[in-house]
């Protein structure tokens, strides 16, 4: 499949065209540390070209497209993405890890089902209603694109948060630059061959991958509306600062330390069951995972067993293998800063009670053991500090109140899980969780309800109706009273 991209060019006003550099970013395979390809490095001038390319698409009358014609554009894009399922699979699989077997149903699938959820949203979206207040003054409220977005992406879900970002953005009118990362830029590649091929005009998506320096460039260009960034919280507060001085929209959905409250009411072995992939896919690599799990202190070697027991069930090794659970680590750099925490926990007293080094079979790629640590306290840096790989701590409370004291006791706040036979109880103890999404018994929220962070886990929200009001801005105008009542079409713009 990589053979057959064009990865010689950036997907700028709807052309391919040649960078204005000759330096390329290497993709490096984590399985087996070998380049697998190449891409260019855009310069800020490529920059300029993109976001010149997105506002002339918005002037040019993108903005002012019927609802029901963007509508029917996304749908042609997600056709073509459905249609492409299995090569995305093998694309994400070969550039980050992702075990094959989730690549295909979650990787690949997940895109499909958010611009579903998205599509159906955007025929119910207030885009123009008439409010009249109680002193009887009228206003014809409407919801206007925010204008060029930049949308700056990771490596772990690199085409699902591409998607979460460019429907609702297309949708409200908006055209984007979406800014891959270096580790994980393929798919996207795969992704603007599509947006070229389902129609959309011209400027609407534009594409490309760059280093550090030419990425901040883009989140401070003057042409640039509206930043939205998925990534570490630390370089989350860098753009929130910089798009602060400018006054520049900005959404973030940063890290977390979620933290799984297990009740005493709970079944160890369901627990345990509901934590394989709750804890550790994409090989610990996604910000929602449980990596805190919170057990009462009596019964925390049979909650310890349990998962512990779970992990050791899960085959690691070759991406591709069928029989894979967990996959190599993204690159070195970051399998060399979870060996740094398991090094720092087993000084802070912490103990390895599965895994916790490098699996010795695996002489190649960039492999960490599924790990579960206990003896784990709740201000070690292991406890307090994303880790971003396959490592989950036992923490030992002593009564529901401590738990959920020590759930809250974090610099983060994105997602948190409650397990419980006792459904009412587990309603209770989630409503105390400061998060932004808690999940009872292992059940997800799903794509129709919100998703972000409190605290240091992000400003926003994406999914839902909540997810396009972040590429709007709403408009009030004044009606006399002798006016016509404009129509507003349900809410869909004709």
């Amino acid at each position: 499949m990589i053979d057959t991209l064009s990865t010689e060019h950036l997907y700028i006003g709807g052309r391919w065209v040649a960078p204005d550099r000759t330096d390329r970013l290497g993709v490096i395979s984590p399985a087996t540390e070998e380049v697998v390809a190449s891409v260019p490095a855009a310069a800020p001038s490529d920059v300029d070209a993109a976001v010149a390319a997105a506002r002339a698409a918005l002037d040019g009358g993108w903005a002012r497209t019927s609802v029901a014609d963007r509508i029917a554009l996304v749908r042609a894009l997600r056709e073509e993405i459905d249609a492409h399922r299995p090569a995305f699979a093998e694309l994400i699989t070969t550039e980050m890890g992702c075990p094959i077997t989730q690549a295909r149903a979650i990787q690949a699938v997940s895109p499909v089902q958010i611009m579903d959820e998205y599509l159906d949203v955007a025929q119910r979206y207030p885009f123009r209603e008439v409010r009249t207040s109680l002193d009887g003054a009228s206003a014809l409220v409407t919801r206007e694109p925010v204008g060029v977005v930049a949308a700056v992406i990771p490596w772990n879900v690199p085409l699902g948060i591409a998607v979460q970002k460019l429907t609702p953005a297309l949708l409200a009118g908006c055209a984007v630059v979406l800014k891959t990362a270096p580790e994980a830029p393929l798919d996207a590649y795969l992704l603007a061959e599509l947006v070229e091929k389902a129609g959309l005009p011209p400027g609407t998506f534009n594409m490309l991958c760059a280093d550090r320096e030419t990425s901040e460039y883009l989140v401070r260009h003057p042409g640039v509306d509206k930043v939205t960034f998925t990534g570490s919280s630390a370089a989350g507060r860098r753009i929130a600062a910089l798009c602060g001085n400018d006054l520049r929209r900005v959404t973030l959905e940063l890290g977390g330390k979620s933290a799984a409250i297990v009740l005493d009411d709970a079944d160890a072995a369901a627990t345990a069951e509901s934590l394989r992939m709750g804890s550790f896919r994409n090989s610990g690599q996604i910000c929602t995972l449980k990596t805190r799990v919170l057990v009462p202190a009596q019964r925390r070697d049979e909650f310890a067993d349990a998962l512990a027991d779970m992990v050791r069930s899960r085959p690691q090794g070759d991406p591709h293998d069928e029989r894979t659970q967990i996959g190599p680590l993204v690159s070195a750099r970051q399998r060399a800063t979870v060996e740094r925490y398991l090094d720092g926990a087993r000084t802070d007293g912490a103990k390895a009670l599965t895994g916790g080094g490098r699996p010795d079979r695996l002489p190649h790629g960039w492999y960490v053991e599924p790990t579960v640590l206990v003896d784990v306290e709740p201000d070690m840096r292991v406890a307090q500090e994303e880790i971003f790989g396959p490592v989950v701590g036992l923490i030992a409370y002593s009564d529901e109140t401590e738990a959920v004291r020590i759930a809250n006791a974090t610099p983060y706040g994105l997602n948190g899980a409650v397990f419980t036979s006792d459904l009412e109880r587990g309603m209770r103890v989630a409503s105390r969780m400061h998060t932004g999404t808690v999940e009872l018994n292992g059940s997800p929220a799903g794509l129709a309800a919100p998703m972000g962070g409190v605290k240091g886990s992000g400003i926003g929200r994406e999914n839902g109706p909540e997810g396009i009001d972040t590429y709007v801005e709403p408009k009030a105008i004044g009606l006399p009273p002798d006016a016509p009542v404009p129509s507003t079409a349900g809410t869909v713009n004709r």
